[in-house]
């Protein structure tokens, strides 16, 4: 097979080293400085036995040289979604080691200081290495893990630069969702790589700093339905007059979204329809008055099966040039475009009969108390029988009817939309109202996220009150050790996650401080002290009116365990100027 678009020399041959490869933290990362962070990942992996290797970096830039520096060095990397300890056992039997910011119990690798100074690898890459390992999202069950060679790799990224590259131009890559899932490696790693497009290194998960990030300059954004639809319109989105660009992928966008989402940046957003079996399949670009139907990319054969109306496709993404059946129904719309009619997989088996979870959905979203929801199946305690549950984002006037009525009254309601038209098995035994259907780093709702929530486990600790004054509060805060958030952190000594003390500390004070309505930031953060179960510690909060602030710091005989300044905004503008400081 032919070489490999992501040769290192070939890659790079014709860029200085002093040009501008991304952004980090505002400030520019050069190729020369990359090229150093390819060495000494080469160097480590060189010398490293095995093949396959687990990959995760926060950061954007370090992670490519990272993977670069794994394919010179012939070796596989498999990507994982996030590093739970579940995730690291699924992981374990399959690599050979783990590279990156994984927990310290899986022995995680690191380049030494001395490894920059490897000589660069000018091994010549072939199309048919062995590069990736993906998972499908989990969306409908468990994830499945799925190959990927350099050729596949390849030839996605020349279609998106032959579909979208003139648009682009030289905009820089800011993106919300992660390159740990195929979706952000290609879009935000591999194709602006190649064509030269600065990366920006961090995903941007506030949109205060997406706001201040896309006014800085000539852009294209890549983020998910469930991060557009969120956008916050009181921001200063006038601000955003270079933004070439909006990919969304991971999921259906509705035309509302597509719409709003316009309207505040001023783009309308390309959507991607793809899997991480296919890689992509088409797009669509739903200005007013356009059809919904989707344009295949260049190269993408489609057919519908005439039986079950089911989509198939054959293109270079694929690993062979067998038709590759998928699990959405589709109907051609002319002789080049296609539209989609959701999914037929989404069938469970209760009791002995076949259930369609798209159409109990599709009866409780009818309702004027839903605003969306998702149906999935879970096992109930036994381990013996399977149940339903359904999630619900209550609109306006379901929050009104639970606020009034209470949450039996709102079940009795949704239950006699569904009676008489669903097998009595099929009606749901579990029932959660949400503020928000909660995202994964890629945007998905998938159904281990929707699980976890049905988890009992106390989410918060237990408190005794030592004192209060006008600005001054001291809680003694003792964790339980069956808190829902050790789950991962770690299995043989659970510590309290950094994340949950500053959450904690947020929402303590808004109960006994009037606090402005918009986090901005986190200044002085240190943590010093693991916090442990059943630990008793003080949590002391010092609020400053005038500043707009609140102090904290959690503290025991043991001395002090964290500690920080939070910022807030009463004017969300003002928070576009979020600090970045970080222990």
């Amino acid at each position: 097979m032919s070489d490999s678009l992501f040769n290192l020399q070939q890659l790079l041959a014709q860029r200085p080293a002093q040009t501008i490869m991304g952004w980090r933290d505002g400030a520019p990362v050069c190729y020369e400085v990359f090229l150093r962070r390819v060495s000494a990942w080469y160097a480590l992996l060189d010398r490293t036995d095995g093949k396959n290797f687990a990959l995760y970096l926060d950061d954007s830039i370090e992670f490519a040289a990272a993977l670069l520096a794994a394919w010179h060095a012939e070796k596989t990397i498999w990507l994982t979604a996030d590093t739970m300890a579940a995730s690291c056992t699924a992981l374990e039997h399959a690599v050979d080691g783990f590279l990156g910011e994984f927990p310290a119990q899986w022995s995680p690798l690191q380049p030494a200081a001395e490894d920059a100074a490897c000589k660069l690898p000018v091994a010549v890459l072939n199309s048919d290495l062995p590069a990736l390992v993906v998972h499908t999202s989990g969306t409908t069950g468990a994830a499945q893990a799925i190959p990927k060679n350099l050729g596949q790799l390849s030839s996605e990224v020349m279609t998106l630069e032959a579909t979208f590259g003139s648009m682009l131009g030289d905009a820089s890559i800011v993106a919300t969702v992660s390159h740990q899932h195929i979706y952000g490696l290609l879009f935000k790693v591999l194709w602006p790589l190649w064509a030269g497009r600065a990366i920006h290194a961090r995903s941007q998960n506030f949109p205060e700093q997406l706001a201040q990030l896309l006014s800085q300059g000539s852009c294209a954004l890549i983020a998910s339905p469930a991060h557009l639809k969120r956008l916050p319109d009181h921001l200063a989105w006038s601000n955003v007059t270079a933004l070439r660009a909006i990919f969304s992928s991971g999921g259906p966008l509705s035309l509302e979204g597509a719409q709003t989402t316009a309207q505040l940046l001023g783009q309308v957003p390309i959507e991607v329809y793809g899997s991480s079996e296919t890689g992509g399949i088409a797009w669509r670009q739903r200005s007013a008055g356009a059809s919904e139907s989707w344009l295949p990319m260049r190269d993408v054969e489609w057919r519908v099966t005439p039986d079950e109306g089911l989509l198939q496709v054959r293109s270079p993404h694929l690993p062979n040039a067998d038709w590759f059946a998928l699990a959405d129904r589709a109907q051609a719309e002319g002789s080049a475009r296609f539209i989609l009619n959701g999914r037929s997989d989404r069938i469970a088996k209760i009791e002995e009969k076949r259930i369609s979870l798209n159409a109990i959905e599709a009866l409780l979203v009818a309702s004027p108390c839903v605003s969306e929801v998702n149906v999935v199946v879970c096992d109930e305690v036994s381990g013996q029988r399977q149940r339903l549950a359904a999630f619900i984002v209550l609109s306006e006037h379901g929050l009104s009817v639970l606020a009034d009525q209470g949450k039996l009254a709102l079940n009795h309601h949704l239950r006699d939309l569904l009676v008489g038209n669903i097998e009595p098995v099929a009606i749901p035994r579990r029932w959660r109202y949400l503020e928000q259907m909660p995202v994964n780093a890629q945007g998905k709702t998938t159904r281990a996220l929707l699980l976890s929530m049905l988890d009992t486990r106390p989410r918060v600790p237990q408190l005794r009150l030592l004192a209060q004054e006008e600005k001054r509060i001291e809680l003694e805060v003792t964790v339980p050790s069956d808190l829902f958030y050790f789950d991962g952190h770690f299995p043989e000594a659970p510590i309290l996650p950094g994340v949950v003390q500053l959450d904690w500390a947020i929402s303590y004070g808004r109960q006994y401080f009037e606090l402005p309505l918009h986090f901005q930031g986190v200044n002085a953060l240190k943590f010093q002290h693991v916090i442990q179960a059943d630990q008793p510690v003080t949590l002391e909060l010092l609020h400053d009116a005038q500043k707009n602030s609140l102090n904290f710091r959690y503290y025991s005989p043991q001395g002090q365990h964290a500690s920080g300044r939070i910022l807030f905004a009463a004017d969300a503008q003002a928070s576009a100027a979020m600090s970045h400081s970080h222990s």
